[in-house]
């Protein structure tokens, strides 16, 4: 039975040194990899009866480990160094490193059968891979390098539809490209530009943009999830917020702004059913709110100790998995 929101309690909250900026869910089980600040992946083990951190070798990144992706018995991890690095899941070891990107990579995901990597970063390009041998098979953009106001945009979000014949990205300006797989044919394009923030006063700055997508489990919808207009770009003060399309009609279904829990919307789960979607992020906080998918209402609404930078739902869609400064955090519904 799928997880009801009104339910939802966090049952595992383990602390650590560091900022995990990225996860991925083991599929079938409660083990979790995620990236961190100090340019190295950890492993829960989230049903164990205490759980520990086991780190993967050092040396095989740089920087921050903004993307982690499951993919078979393969983990793939990208970077701000720019670099996609392969590693053997069950011996823990690197066994292919790639110069993928040129610029910082802002995401890397696994298509629902395991056999595709998608990887999105600053140099405004997503790139599929061969999961199994590493090959680059497929680049695509249609992200301006630059914003409106001249300054560098960013790449940051990208999703596969759950059948693996569609993808999406997303970028800093409200952008979003829908290709088809495996030829990378621009099948639609959506916009959302309340997600853009241009301070033109004090700072001179631009924040914001898409933070997240994700398809509907039927793969008709499309949910789009990023911050508000900022008044005070410090603080991320801005209303988090969503806007849920009809993708292939470019019908906006619902334009959600949530004052409660402010911030970015870092990532979007939708429950096996459609009945509802999780979205997760936050401002210096964090939070995990839950809507209606066919009515757009908040279900439930839930803080968290730090801002979420991702998360991951088990397929019964009754367990959720969170990444936050210094901790990991596992919640039942």
């Amino acid at each position: 039975m799928v997880g009801e929101p009104a339910k939802l309690k966090s049952v595992r909250d383990l602390s650590a040194k560091g900022i995990f900026l990225s996860l991925a869910r083991v599929p079938q089980t409660e083990t979790v990899i995620v990236g961190c600040s100090d340019a190295l992946l950890y492993e829960y083990d989230l049903a164990a009866e205490k759980p520990e951190p086991v780190a993967y070798p050092e040396g095989s990144h740089e920087s921050y480990v903004t993307g982690v992706a499951v993919a078979g018995p393969v983990v793939v991890s990208g970077a701000y160094d720019g670099k996609l690095v392969w590693w053997d899941r069950a011996e823990r070891r690197a066994i292919r490193s790639v110069a993928a990107h040129e610029k910082w990579i802002r995401k890397v995901i696994a298509s629902p059968d395991g056999r595709w990597i998608a990887s999105v970063a600053d140099d405004m390009q997503c790139k599929l891979w061969d999961a199994a041998t590493g090959e680059l098979l497929l680049t695509v953009s249609d992200h301006a390098k630059e914003t409106p106001n001249h300054y560098p945009s960013m790449l940051y979000a990208v999703a596969f539809s759950p059948d693996g014949t569609r993808l999406a990205t997303g970028d800093k300006v409200g952008h979003v490209a829908v290709w088809s797989l495996p030829e990378g044919r621009k099948l639609t394009t959506l916009e959302c530009p309340g997600m853009y923030t241009w301070d033109p006063k004090q700072r001179r700055h631009s924040i914001g943009g898409i933070r997240s997508l994700a398809f509907s489990t039927s793969g008709q919808l499309m949910a789009v999830g990023g911050v508000g207009h900022i008044g005070n770009i410090d603080h991320l003060d801005g209303a988090a917020r969503v806007e849920v399309f009809e993708w292939a009609t470019g019908e906006r279904r619902h334009e959600l702004a949530d004052s409660k829990h402010k911030g970015l919307v870092e990532q979007i789960l939708f429950s096996p059913d459609d009945a509802w979607f999780l979205t997760a992020g936050g401002d210096n906080a964090g939070f995990l709110t839950f809507y209606s998918t066919q009515e757009g209402k908040i279900l439930h609404q839930d803080k968290a100790h730090q801002h979420i930078h991702a998360a991951a739902l088990n397929e019964a869609g009754d367990r959720v998995s969170t990444a936050h400064h210094g901790r990991v955090v596992s919640w039942s519904l």
